[in-house]
């Protein structure tokens, strides 16, 4: 049987190259599709496609012209769900659940979103007086960043992709997007719905490969590239920000986090429990907003680990095509090998295993997957690499506080600052601590709650800008200021 063949989509075309490389399906750890490695050259090419359609047509469309394409393209998403499900699935074994409620829908909806502001989004108008008393007119006007490169994680491979191409596209640029090299799949199937929806050729360009001595080099290093978007591991973004520093390039970064969760003892406790166990555990813990330091106020702390732990117990890892599956597997088994380098070093720093720890039994193709066991640890001093290190897998550390003050500084104790969570039943509280604690998203009473318009993005060594809304549009646009001296009449 031939193996699936994922290609390059570079000026309107698929492009195969001479050399391929194995992507792997996690759940069964066996060989999914063979995918076409661009190298420099390649990427070049998409490149200059990207500045001829700028020159080109797409240079010409209007915010309406490109609202109508953005529109087009979530309603071929939509129509084709089932295949973006299941190429997702196949790419990160996720439970079908998952893909079909969140991954697939978030995609066409970040289309639609975007064509939605664009349509409304206006400039700046300012009436300024002048000494001789006719006065003038300034308004802004946005134009295109140019030819943008997009780099994409695994984790939520189409979600995270199309958070960034629906905005670039709206404003106008063209775009050379990677998706990771774990999860080729359905950026590849993106690429087949650009070229039904009519999207101009250049404007998408999708290449496959790696980082370094790869497709991720030759984009974030080529001095065409006029904008550089990713969304992964923090060192990668500073390396990518050394880079992009030739031609001084506008970079946005969407890094690592090592995120908190404060849990007073006037919480629900019930909801903050669910909410928990749904920040530690979905998508295995391969979500840059997870929980994995749990700070519980004392007096409910026996309690609180006691429930989550029932709550780890409870999820079933296996086939993601079975309904009861409710736990996927780790991206790769270079990733599990991590993770489980983490369970060891949690046990030499002192940490108890409340329930995991270890590799799951499972038959049948799964046997062959790369799955964990949901891991709940106490008892680590607040000094422990693993409170401060991104494990990145379905593990938490549950550790007791007293005061409120305790609670914001242990929050603050990490050089991360993406995403934080606060439990509790007063207002006046969680207003307080969200002015204190150090991040860029806080939830209160719930986690995961996005909106898009609104600013996402995190403090320190979690990133460097925000997206959503406007501030997406101002990411991807050059804003220019239009001066007009007003005459006497």
């Amino acid at each position: 049987m031939t193996a699936r063949q994922y290609r390059n989509y570079v000026g309107g075309r698929f492009v195969a190259t001479g050399n391929t490389f194995d992507d792997v399906n996690p759940a069964t750890g066996e060989v999914a599709a063979q995918v076409h490695e661009a190298d420099a050259a390649l990427v070049d090419e998409a490149v200059r496609a990207g500045h001829a359609a700028l020159a080109g047509e797409w240079g010409r469309t209007t915010a309406e012209d490109r609202a109508a394409v953005l529109d087009r393209i979530a309603a071929l998403i939509d129509l084709r769900a089932d295949d973006f499900i299941a190429a997702e699935v196949e790419d990160t074994g996720k439970p079908v659940a998952l893909a079909s409620s969140v991954d697939i829908p978030r995609g066409a909806a970040n289309f639609r979103a975007f064509a939605g502001m664009i349509r409304v989004h206006g400039g700046e108008m300012y009436e300024s007086a002048t000494a001789d008393g006719t006065g003038a007119l300034n308004y802004s006007i946005r134009r295109p960043l140019g030819v943008v490169g997009v780099i994409a994680p695994w984790n939520l491979p189409l979600l995270l992709l199309t958070w960034k191409l629906a905005p670039a596209l709206a404003c106008g640029n063209a775009v050379v997007a990677k998706p990771s090299e774990e999860t080729p799949a359905t950026a590849t199937l993106l690429a087949e719905v650009m070229d039904e929806a009519g999207v101009p050729a250049g404007v998408f360009n999708l290449v496959h490969g790696f980082g370094p001595g790869s497709a991720g080099e030759a984009i974030v290093t080529h001095p065409d590239i006029n904008g550089i978007t990713f969304t992964g591991e923090s060192r990668t973004g500073a390396t990518i920000m050394r880079q992009a520093a030739e031609g001084v390039r506008p970079v946005s970064f969407e890094l690592g986090g090592k995120n908190a969760a404060l849990v007073f003892d006037d919480c629900d406790f019930d909801k903050a429990v669910d909410g928990i166990a749904r920040a530690s555990f979905m998508n295995t813990g391969q979500v840059c907003l997870c929980t994995e330091r749990v700070y519980v106020q004392r007096g409910i702390f026996d309690r609180f680990v006691e429930a989550l732990a029932g709550k780890a117990r409870a999820l079933r890892p296996g086939d993601p095509h079975d309904a009861q599956t409710t736990l996927g597997p780790l991206i790769s088994a270079v990733h599990r090998r991590k993770v489980l380098s983490y369970f060891d070093l949690a046990r030499e720093e002192g940490a108890q295993v409340v329930t995991g720890g270890g590799v799951p039994e499972l038959e049948g193709a799964a046997a062959g997957g790369f799955f964990v066991e949901p891991t709940i640890w106490t008892g680590l001093p607040q000094s422990a690499r693993c409170l401060h290190e991104e494990v990145f897998g379905p593990i938490c550390h549950v550790m007791p506080f007293d005061t409120e003050d305790e609670a914001v500084a242990l929050a603050n104790d990490s050089a991360y600052g993406l995403a934080a969570s606060v439990w509790t039943g007063s207002l006046e509280r969680a207003h307080r601590v969200a002015g204190r604690v150090d991040v860029g998203l806080l939830w209160i009473n719930t986690w995961y709650l996005r909106d898009l318009r609104t600013p996402f993005g995190g403090t320190r060594l979690s990133g460097i800008g925000r997206e959503g809304g406007r501030h997406s549009l101002d990411f991807y646009s050059q804003t220019r200021n239009v001066c007009i001296k007003l005459g006497d009449g």
